[in-house]
């Protein structure tokens, strides 16, 4: 259902109106002249689903797939057939420079798409450490691992049945015999052991893979929690789409080294626990693939501070926050915007800004059908209040050039704050967002385009060109985002990543997974992206989403807690009161967070 409010903050339209509204497509009944601003919408957030909706019924499939591979493997039924042998000459590697990471990926099979989004994902997180190299598993050659200083590999083609191993078997003898750290993720562990002898497995690893299974008593169970250093993490996996998590049959006894359980997965019904993650020797194990459905508060944490250990594990324990403020247009109100500032210097808080040059309202949706258009230029009491803001600290950003597209309902009503810019979307019946791919005119040169025209609007309001950039809700093309690189030091944002950009294809925009980030990294686009990460105050439910309060932020600031150095990063609307503001950053500083500027994040 729509929400507007009034730039008072208490104007509403009644529920009735809000209803045929909706049912009307969107169209708003006029308010006098005057009564109401658009409040931007709360959508700046990747859906908790995390893959795009093409990639949901892949990973539907690949989980079904997963789960009848594993009942044949359990009888003895599965039959795998060895990657094929290639002769190679096997020359010494030179190591890499400085920290590198090296992640394999699957891309075999019928749902083999789905391997590369999660290699991005994996890549971005590692490019927080140093460099990093992301190939197919099926391109390693002997020796590989000993040129980084980790490896992951990331097993989501469960191979046996009608998909050949394409795992070389040099990867599995190397992950053996390397001192090296290797993080073994999801499936055909199982393989290796097989390939490097299950005794010797056992003898080095202290578990059996052979005999670890994805279903335990029978079914898949109800995980929906993992413990990891003390916090409690969450699993919120739909019904079809859950390929559950192994269960590793751990030995104990003379000849077996000690495993470690680094986090433990929990029944939700049952209240039965498994280990999620163990390490033993220099191989990390995660029983599944944490990169869908993922939420502020969700088990991918526990990835992405073991990082740490392979990569960087003389890392202080450090606990940064960061606020932005969001969604400031040339229509905002200049007293709200004094009012939050005020408050943020009286506590010593820098903080962001994120500042849209150019407001429209082209079809008059809160102009009484009167289309309007206001530049920074002509709002010179706004400008008065941000000049303040940089003044005391604060950090300016550029949120999009209109922040809307075009005249289009992109998804609701064509309004700055309210619609995407750089991508298209609409609300299904079911009350959904579904974004539906870049706008036909999409290309280096539009985007380019849209970002020269916001560059000037700063420059023609008399302020400093924004370092900094955070994409309209969250949705770009791959073309975008690299044109973004070329104009910021960094995006401070959410992002969206598409399959065929690490093979240099052209990229599937109907492939993609979405990724937040708990510290700075350098991603795939090959731009610096700093951390949001726990989301944003909603007081009230709009698609699905229910609302978001100072409690449900503190707790994803907790629940980060568990990376060491990791950032609890968040965003607020102005035109919301003082008070819940106030009330979250007191409760992210009990926890032992340090709020900073924007640039000490990549830092």
């Amino acid at each position: 259902m729509l929400n507007k409010r009034g730039r008072s903050g208490k104007a509403r339209i009644s529920a009735i109106a809000l209803l045929l509204a909706a049912l009307l497509g969107g169209v708003l009944f006029s308010w006098p002249a005057g009564a109401a601003i658009s409040k931007p919408r709360s959508t700046d957030a990747v859906n908790p689903l995390a893959l795009s909706p093409e990639s949901k019924k892949d990973l539907a499939a690949a989980a079904r797939a997963r789960l009848a591979n594993d009942r044949l493997r359990r009888t003895g039924a599965l039959t795998v057939t060895p990657a094929p042998v290639t002769k190679t000459v096997t020359a010494a590697l030179a190591p890499q420079a400085g920290t590198s990471a090296l992640v394999l990926y699957d891309n075999t099979g019928p749902y083999g798409q789905l391997g590369e989004l999660y290699a991005m994902a994996t890549a971005n997180l590692a490019g927080h450490f140093g460099t990093v190299t992301a190939k197919p598993v099926s391109a390693y050659t002997a020796g590989m691992v000993n040129q980084y200083t980790a490896t992951v590999y990331l097993g989501s083609t469960y191979y046996g049945g009608t998909v050949p191993d394409a795992v070389p078997a040099a990867f599995y003898q190397d992950a053996m015999a390397t001192s090296r750290p290797v993080t073994w993720i999801g499936d055909n562990i199982w393989n290796m052991a097989t390939a490097v002898g299950v005794l010797q497995f056992e003898q080095k690893y202290g578990w059996d893979p052979t005999n670890s299974y994805y279903e335990s008593g029978g079914s898949l169970g109800d995980i929906d929690q993992v413990t990891y250093k003390n916090q409690q993490l969450t699993r919120n996996i739909p019904a079809g789409q859950d390929g559950g998590v192994l269960h590793p049959a751990l030995l104990t006894g003379p000849g077996y080294p000690a495993v470690t359980t680094l986090a433990v997965a929990k029944d939700g019904t049952t209240g039965a626990t498994s280990p999620w993650a163990i390490r033993s020797s220099n191989l990390t194990y995660l029983g599944e693939i944490p990169f869908a459905y993922v939420s502020e508060s969700d088990r991918v944490i526990v990835f992405e501070d073991l990082l740490f250990d392979a990569l960087a594990p003389a890392t202080t324990e450090r606990h940064r926050a960061f606020v932005r403020l969001e969604d400031i247009s040339p229509k905002a109100d200049p007293a709200q915007l004094r009012s939050i500032a005020n408050y943020l210097k009286s506590q010593n808080i820098p903080y962001g800004i994120n500042v849209i040059p150019v407001y429209k309202d082209p079809k008059g949706v809160y102009n009484n059908g009167v289309p309007e258009t206001v530049t920074l230029a002509q709002a010179p009491a706004v400008v008065t209040e941000l000049k303040n803001m940089l003044a005391n600290g604060a950090v300016l950003m550029n949120h999009g050039y209109t922040h809307q597209y075009g005249t289009a309902n992109n998804p609701y009503n064509g309004v700055t704050g309210d619609d995407f810019e750089f991508f298209r979307a609409h609300v299904d019946t079911a009350d959904n967002v579904v974004l539906d791919g870049p706008p036909a005119e999409d290309s280096t040169v539009w985007a380019q385009g849209r970002i020269t025209q916001a560059l000037a609007g700063f420059a023609a309001a008399g302020l400093p060109k924004p370092a900094l950039w955070t994409t309209p809700h969250y949705a770009a093309s791959a073309t975008d985002y690299r044109v973004l690189g070329q104009n910021y030091s960094a995006r401070l944002e959410r992002s969206l990543y598409f399959a065929g950009t690490l093979t240099g294809g052209t990229p599937d925009n109907s492939r993609y997974i979405g990724q937040f980030f708990p510290y700075s990294v350098k991603d795939v686009y090959g731009t610096t992206v700093l951390p949001e990460n726990i989301g944003n105050y909603e007081p009230e439910a709009y698609n699905n989403h229910p609302p978001r309060l100072p409690a449900d932020l503190i707790a994803s600031a907790k629940a980060n807690l568990a990376v060491r150095d990791g950032v609890a990063s968040f965003f607020y609307h102005p035109y919301y009161p003082v008070t819940p503001l106030k009330q979250t950053i007191e409760g992210i500083k009990a926890l032992g967070y340090t709020f900073v500027g924007p640039t000490a994040l990549g830092q």
